[in-house]
This record gives C-alpha cells, sequence and structure tokens, in this order.
C-alpha cells in the first residue's frame, strides 16, 4: 500500500531503473534516485517496499518516521531506512520546504551497512555535502544509460556513498586523521581552488601516488583527481544557484583555469551547461506506483 502528495517544484527530478537479475545479486544497486525540492505538503506513506532508502537534506527539515520512531532531518543529515516495515516521510511540521537527495538502494552489502548503522533505529548521522554529492551525481548520470559498466559504476557509488554514512556515525569516536584518503579529502576540500597534482595528495597523505590512487579507489570508488572534479563541480552548483556570479567568475573561484574548461566538466558531469543549470530546470519524472 502507498499513498503520497507529490508537492514538489519542478526542477526536482526522478529517475527510475528496474534491475536485472544479475544485477540484483550483486553486493550493491540502485533502483530509484532523485533529489525533490519538496514543499510544504510534501509526504509518502507506505506499507512495505523491498529495498532500503539513502535521505539527504538540502535545505528545510524532513520527518521520517518508523516503528515507534520520529527523527527530523535537518540540513547536512543523512539516513538509512530499511522500506521493508511501514514508513511515513514528509517535510517536517513547522517547515515549508524539504529540499533532499535520495535513492533506493538494495543487496547484502546494504544490508550490512544498516546493522553497522544501528538498523531499525533510526539514526541520522551529519554529513558534509561534499562527501555525497559525488557519488548521487554518478547516479543522476548513469541510472538511465543501460550496460554493465554503468550498472557497475553506480554500484561503486553505492557502496561509497554508505561507506561515508558509516564513517561519519563513527566520527565521533575518531577524526580519521590518520588515514591517507582522509587526509586527501580534507586537503582537497580546503584547496580545491589551487592548482593540485597527484604528487602533492600524495605528499599530503605521506604515500606514493600510486598507492593514493589504490586507496582511493577502494574506499572511495573514484580517484583523487575525479574526487576534486566532483568537488569543484559541487561548489560551481552551489554558486550558480545561490548568486548572480558569471560563469566567468566562477570557473576561477572553483579552480578552473579557464571558463571553456569549467564549461565543459559542468557540461560532462551535469548534462547540462552552467547557464543551462542556472536557468532552466529538469522536469519531473513521475510514475505511480514507486517511491
Amino acid at each position: 500500500m502507498l499513498t503520497y502528495t507529490m508537492d514538489v517544484e519542478e526542477r526536482s527530478r526522478w529517475i527510475i531503473a528496474t534491475p536485472s537479475v544479475t544485477e540484483s545479486a550483486q553486493p550493491y544497486f540502485c533502483s530509484e534516485v532523485g533529489d525533490f525540492y519538496a514543499r510544504s505538503n510534501f509526504s509518502t506513506a507506505r506499507s512495505d517496499k523491498n529495498s532500503f532508502i539513502v535521505f539527504y537534506t538540502l535545505g528545510g527539515a524532513g520527518v521520517v518516521r518508523q516503528g515507534g520512531q520520529e527523527v527530523i532531518l535537518l540540513k547536512g543529515q543523512a539516513l538509512l531506512m530499511d522500506c521493508r516495515l511501514p514508513q511515513s516521510y514528509g517535510t517536517a511540521p513547522g517547515h515549508n520546504h524539504w529540499y533532499h537527495l535520495w535513492t533506493h538502494v538494495d543487496g547484502g552489502g546494504v544490508s550490512l551497512a544498516g546493522e553497522q548503522l544501528g538498523l531499525p533505529r533510526l539514526v541520522p548521522v551529519n554529513v558534509p555535502l561534499s562527501r555525497v554529492q559525488p557519488h548521487f551525481d554518478v547516479l543522476f548520470e548513469l541510472m538511465d544509460k543501460e550496460s554493465l559498466a554503468n550498472r557497475a559504476r553506480t554500484g561503486v557509488a553505492v557502496h561509497a556513498l554508505l561507506a561515508e554514512l558509516v564513517m561519519a556515525s563513527l566520527a565521533p569516536h575518531g577524526s580519521g586523521a590518520d588515514d591517507p584518503v582522509v587526509s586527501v579529502r580534507n586537503y582537497i576540500e580546503r584547496h580545491f581552488a589551487e592548482e593540485l597534482s597527484l604528487e602533492r595528495l600524495a605528499d599530503v597523505a605521506a604515500v606514493s601516488p600510486s598507492y593514493l590512487i589504490r586507496l582511493f579507489k577502494r574506499q572511495m570508488g573514484t580517484t583523487p583527481h575525479d574526487y576534486l572534479l566532483r568537488y569543484r563541480i559541487s561548489r560551481a552548483k552551489e554558486l550558480l544557484a545561490e548568486t548572480t556570479m558569471t560563469s566567468a567568475a566562477i570557473a576561477r573561484q572553483v579552480g578552473f583555469n579557464s571558463e571553456s574548461n569549467f564549461s565543459y566538466r559542468f557540461s560532462r558531469m551535469v548534462g547540462q551547461s552552467p547557464r543551462a543549470y542556472r536557468q532552466s530546470a529538469p522536469e519531473l519524472v513521475l510514475e505511480q506506483g514507486n517511491r
């Protein structure tokens, strides 16, 4: 049983894929992903769905209820929930919007992450947007492009996304400062506007460049260079949406050496030009019986 009130802005996205039998046997796979710019009346309630869901709040606040629990998800908070149990969620009372990323995920690895995060308890974790946006970007980019290679990449993105939640849940018990990948990520996020070479990042981590790449791929599912690019694009998205800065000025501020290079990279990763991203919004795709 599913009921919902789809009170969302037109720029919201919803992409649905049907995993094959082979994909469903993998430890991590994704069936739906979206970014909902929900207004005050947005709500969903269902008896069950054979998957897990990850929420991440971009702005405003959401409320999630399940098994007698109720949690509020504020900006910068993420939550993994098992949808096999009855649940409801929507814009939190007293708030006029809940802007959030979400994705339905499953597989044996997802179940294990759920155990590490304390499911069936609902426990929000604080995670910087820069930690989750690159993985959502991969899902948005590849979910509707059918190929074995793309399905493998989306599986890696799901794994990396859940790893971010698990690491964030452990943050009070240790900063991870001795982890080369954590050190490099922190350095990238402080110096992303500078010219950063692999050798410089390897020096920060006190490991060889080749070993840093292997570590990064193992923990993040991507390379340091790709992580840097995705972080720059994430920051550029914020500036395009929240300021009137020119594209050239934004390119310089986020570390690109030219506006043309920025526009090329942005278009490749986002699927539209910086101008189109600022001026227009993708249409919301709705299909009855999902989400």
